[in-house]
């Protein structure tokens, strides 16, 4: 499960309770777009504990409830380092969370390793959008209801598959951006 590598990653920072790691979810977090709710942080943590994944201190709280301060443990952090050293697959979806995931906690890890995940997502995305036609709709539409405008359809579809391509587009140019930092990045450190 993905939301188990969000919380071993945060939890390489620094120790966090549940309700502060959904608490950096919603602000630190938010860019990732990995929307989880408090109950399902919860019931990972219980499921990661029993694991042995993750360890937690209780720490007493005047006047409040006392909170459970959850840490990795070596386990965790095995279990970490295996995923962020798995190939990585990306998905049909541009921008889908899964890249953000392994990018932002397996590469926080090592340079490397977030530029293994950059260059298969690019060399995947240029492949993709080399292969997307400029007007994806040639087939005469042939209109169901008498509200609809076949020329109009075409028009809205062009206009949101244009969008698309230039969002693809965007994205592809940040992905060649970052792999420049990195190599830059990797190539320093194995020369230092």
């Amino acid at each position: 499960m993905q939301l188990d590598y969000v919380i071993l990653g945060v939890l390489t920072l620094r120790r966090f309770s549940g309700y502060d790691l959904r608490r950096w979810m919603d602000g630190p977090g938010r860019y990732i777009g990995y929307d989880v709710q408090l109950p399902q942080i919860y019931r990972r943590l219980g499921k990661l504990v029993e694991q042995g994944r993750v360890a937690f201190d209780v720490d007493p709280r005047e006047g409040r409830p006392d909170a459970k301060v959850y840490r990795l443990t070596e386990e965790g952090r095995a279990a970490l380092l295996e995923w962020a050293r798995s190939p990585f697959e990306p998905s049909s979806r541009p921008m889908d969370p899964d890249f953000k995931l392994r990018f932002v906690f397996a590469g926080q890890l090592d340079p490397g390793i977030a530029l293994d995940v950059v260059r298969t997502e690019l060399a995947y995305r240029i492949e993709h959008q080399a292969t997307s036609p400029a007007l994806p709709f040639p087939d005469p539409y042939d209109p169901q209801i008498p509200e609809l405008d076949a020329d109009w359809a075409r028009e809205t579809h062009t206009l949101a598959h244009e969008h698309g391509y230039a969002f693809g587009a965007s994205y592809i140019a940040w992905l060649q951006l970052t792999q420049a930092r990195l190599e830059a990045r990797v190539k320093a450190r194995d020369n230092g």
